[in-house]
This record gives C-alpha cells, sequence and structure tokens, in this order.
C-alpha cells in the first residue's frame, strides 16, 4: 500500500503496523472506536488489540479495557474484543452476539443510552478521560485534514477529547466521498450553547472534515478492509403487510391535510421491515421525500436513485454488498444527495421536532396501553440497545413502531398486557403497526388505546386472551384509569419461561 492517502508528511514517521498501534493501548483505559452500524470503523488495530489482550491473560496478566463507539460496529472490533474477554464496559450500542453474550452472562458490563446524549455526556465528563482514540479515516489531507469515512458517529468528539490517537487510513473506502460530510463544530456545552443554524434537513452547516492536534496522533495504520456488509434478507409477506398499512397511513394523513405532499423528514431504524417501508415508498406515488435519519441502508439508495427521495442526512451506511457496490459505483450522483454528519446532529432532538421527523423503528414488544420495549427479552436480556428510537420518538412529529405481531414461530404475541421493560413511554408512541394493521393512538385514553391496539394489531390466536384480561382488568383493576391486573400481566412473561409459549 502507498502513502497516497496520507499527504501530511509530518505523520509519515508515524506510520506503523497494527500490532506496534495496539501496543500503545493499555490496560484499563477508556479506548473510544470510530464506527457505526457496522461501517467506518477501525479493521485492524481492534484485531491486533485482541490479540495482544489474549496473549496477556494466557500470562495470567489481566487486560481489560472500556470501550466507547458511535453505535454497533463488526465481528473484527467488538467480537474480537469480546471473545477475548477484553471489554471490561461497553457503551453505547451494540450487536455483536458474542458481546451480547457476555453482557447477559453479567461478565461484560454496559451502559445503554440515547445516541443524542453520547458526545455531550462525554464532554460533561460522565465517563471520565477518553486515554485513546483510534478512528478510521479515508485519508489525511496535506493541511492534516482528516477525511471521515462511511460513518461520522462520535468520531469529532474522541478526536477532541483522547489524550492520544492512533488513525487507520482505510484504502478500500473510496476517495471520492470526500465532499459529503458536514461536520458541525459550532456545539457548545452550558451555558454557552447557541442556536444550531440548520433550518433544512440538507443544510450544510459545518466543514468537509474532522480535525485533530496532529501532535496527539501517536500512529497512522494503513489498511485495507470492508466495511461489514450483510445483505438484508428479501421482504417476506409480513413485512409487506406492515409497510403496506403504513404508506396507506401516510396517505390518509396527506389527505386529511395533517401531513404535506411529500410527507416530512423519515427517519428509518435498520432492519427488513423498514427496508420493506422504504420500497413500498417507491411505489406509492409518493415524490420530493426527504430523510433525516442515522442510518442510509439499501432502499434508500433505490429512493435517490428514482428521484422519489430528494436528498437523506445521515451519520453512517447500513448497506449490503451489491448496495455498496452501487455507492462506489455512482457515488459523484449520490455525494450530491446525501449529507454524512456527527450523531449528536444526524440525532440532535432540537432538529428532530423542529424539522418534524417522522420516526419509523422496530421494538420487540408493546403493551395494550402503548409502552414500548425495543431493547430487552423478557425483561432481563438485552438485544441490542435503544440507539437512536428515543431521540426520535420523543421529539419528531409521529412515532410509528414496527413488528409483526408474533414471535418464535407465533409462540409468543408482541402485544402484551404489560410490558417487561420499558423504552418509550405510551407519552411517546403515536402508531403502532403489525401485519394485522395499524393502531393510531393519538388523542386516545388508556382504555380507548387499549381497545384500538386488540382490535387492530393483535394477532387472532392472541387476541381472545388479550380481549379477556383487559375485560376483566376494567372491573377489577384497583384504579381503572389504566387497568391492570398486576400479578396475571406479568404472568405472561412467566408463561413464556416456564413453557416456551404464551399461549394460554
Amino acid at each position: 500500500m502507498s502513502v497516497e492517502r496520507i499527504l501530511d508528511t509530518r505523520l509519515h514517521q508515524r506510520i506503523v503496523s497494527a500490532e506496534t498501534a495496539a501496543a500503545m493501548i493499555q490496560p484499563g483505559e477508556t479506548v473510544a472506536m470510530s464506527g457505526f452500524t457496522g461501517s467506518g470503523y477501525p479493521k485492524a488495530v481492534p484485531l491486533a488489540l485482541a490479540q495482544r489482550i489474549e496473549a496477556a491473560h494466557l500470562a495470567n496478566q489481566p487486560f481489560q479495557i472500556k470501550l466507547m463507539t458511535g453505535a454497533s460496529t463488526a465481528p473484527e472490533l467488538d467480537g474480537a474484543l469480546a471473545k477475548a474477554e477484553g471489554i471490561a464496559l461497553r457503551m453505547p450500542f451494540q450487536t455483536d452476539p458474542d458481546a451480547r453474550n457476555r453482557i447477559n452472562a453479567g461478565t461484560l458490563d454496559y451502559i445503554d443510552i440515547h445516541l443524542s446524549h453520547v458526545a455531550q455526556h462525554v464532554w460533561f465528563g460522565f465517563y471520565g478521560e477518553i486515554d485513546t482514540a483510534v478512528v478510521e479515516v479515508s485519508a489525511i489531507r496535506e493541511d492534516g485534514a482528516l477525511v471521515p469515512s462511511t460513518s461520522v458517529g462520535n468520531n469529532k468528539t474522541w478526536l477532541d477529547l483522547a489524550k492520544k490517537v492512533i488513525i487507520e487510513v482505510n484504502e478500500w473506502q473510496p476517495s471520492a466521498i470526500e465532499g459529503m460530510h458536514d461536520v458541525y463544530y459550532g456545539t457548545a456545552r452550558p451555558p454557552h450553547r447557541k442556536p444550531i443554524p440548520l433550518e433544512h434537513g440538507d443544510d450544510r452547516i459545518g466543514q468537509t472534515t474532522l480535525r485533530c492536534d496532529p501532535d496527539k496522533i501517536v500512529a497512522v495504520v494503513r489498511t485495507n478492509g470492508p466495511d461489514r456488509n450483510s445483505p438484508f434478507s428479501p421482504a417476506d409477506e409480513n413485512s409487506r403487510l406492515i409497510a403496506g398499512h403504513l404508506i396507506e397511513f401516510f396517505k390518509h394523513e396527506v389527505a386529511r391535510g395533517r401531513l404535506p405532499a411529500n410527507l416530512l423528514p423519515l427517519q428509518s431504524g435498520v432492519g427488513n421491515i423498514p427496508n420493506a417501508v422504504l420500497a413500498g415508498l417507491a411505489d406509492s406515488g409518493f415524490r420530493d421525500l426527504e430523510a433525516f435519519t442515522e442510518v442510509i441502508q439499501d432502499g434508500m439508495l433505490d429512493l435517490l436513485k428514482s428521484g422519489v427521495l430528494r436528498y437523506a442526512s445521515c451519520t453512517g451506511f447500513a448497506l449490503s454488498p451489491a448496495a455498496n457496490e452501487e455507492f462506489k459505483r455512482d457515488i459523484d450522483f449520490y455525494r450530491q444527495r446525501i449529507v454524512m454528519r456527527t450523531q449528536e446532529i444526524s440525532n440532535h432532538p432540537e432538529l428532530v421536532r423542529r424539522l418534524g421527523c417522522i420516526g419509523m423503528n422496530g421494538m420487540i414488544e408493546a403493551d395494550l396501553y402503548g409502552n414500548v420495549n425495543s431493547t430487552h427479552v423478557m425483561g432481563t436480556r438485552i438485544m441490542n440497545g435503544i440507539g437512536g428510537s428515543g431521540d426520535f420518538a420523543r421529539n419528531g412529529f409521529l412515532s410509528t413502531f414496527l413488528s409483526p405481531s408474533t414471535a418464535k414461530n407465533g409462540t409468543i404475541s408482541a402485544i402484551v398486557p404489560m410490558v417487561s421493560h420499558v423504552d418509550h413511554t405510551e407519552h411517546d408512541v403515536a402508531i403502532i403497526v403489525t401485519e394485522q394493521g395499524l393502531a393510531d393512538l393519538r388523542g386516545l385514553s388508556p382504555k380507548q388505546r387499549a381497545r384500538v391496539v386488540i382490535d387492530q394489531c393483535v394477532h387472532p390466536d392472541f387476541r381472545p386472551q388479550l380481549e379477556d384480561y383487559f375485560d376483566r382488568a376494567c372491573h377489577h383493576s384497583y384504579g381503572k384509569h389504566t387497568p391492570h391486573l398486576l400479578p396475571e400481566a406479568l404472568s405472561w412473561h412467566q408463561r413464556w419461561l416456564d413453557t416456551g409459549s404464551m399461549r394460554a
């Protein structure tokens, strides 16, 4: 590999191997790494660090770090370090099965936090100092400016606050990505904050590069490795039905004058159901749509290419291999229509509210009154984390949560009397959609919400049980505002733990 992407000659003498760079990270450090949903994460240093940790453990020398990122990363980072038992604490979001197993076994501490809060909480000093930052970029310019790669995430914060910095320059990332980013350096801590001068989702208010004190850069590692690219499963019938219900609802809201003809800026979680919604929008007749979201996935590239979507603002990508090749092949086209921001801007509550975003996120379960659990199985086992769903649910113009009505081959209802863990309260949830139908909860009292959820969203196999529960709760509950029979409500979850089924 050449040094043509490292144009700042001051850094040439700091070009080292991944192993040499990893040796600069010491046990007990807080290490902040780049990466957001499998894009833009360091590819080599985490693997070398994992090998070093494994060697230390074989020599009976304890070696763990506290790990921060933008969001989830990939097996070369989260997976490798978790397998090596090298992570003492992880935040703010993860999807790796090895890390998840250790979190749920109680051997890895995990802090789940709204993604919009991470940067400011680190600036406030809530998590101590950052010892080392490991950040992937696509190039280093002559003046030392860093050209981000396929995610921005919290990289600005990591580079500003870390005592020492390791840079990975990844030649696999397209050099033509330069110019797609918008890094805003105008944020400040209270009481010195100023309004963020972003009036439209495609406004550019910052610079195209990251900055870092060159004296803090202790190592530069050249890499040439792909982002984690997992293909999406083809949309199944449930996903298509969910997408259809939501798109018909959008059309109804436009007809009623509650949404403009081109809707409002869309936010979409990652997964097969949100991707099915995006695919449905392509044939829906809507035009001139906008996206102010966290992640661009395959469906948004398709909408941009077809002209249905005018622009997309994000902080990272989650593209299948085929979509990634399309992105690289026509990157000049996408660079004019995609703006990549720091996640403190892409998820900023004030911007989400002012722009009027429509949030579309998945869930594990919802209860009769509209409380949503998006993180825990049976209330105790973490899946991934809350991510940015709360930023958009509480602050957006519309908060929609999407899920099939059942799980585990139909043995579990996704609609339950009382959720086993609350991430989004009934006050923040406007719309619940399953393949059965759509429940519009706006303007309804608790008992009214319960009736709509049962009628519209519950699978027929579980509807009689929930109707019976709700009727008896209305008669025998201690209070009649939000009727519950508490032991019985919780017994739905215990029944699955005992028998593997929620069926009566």
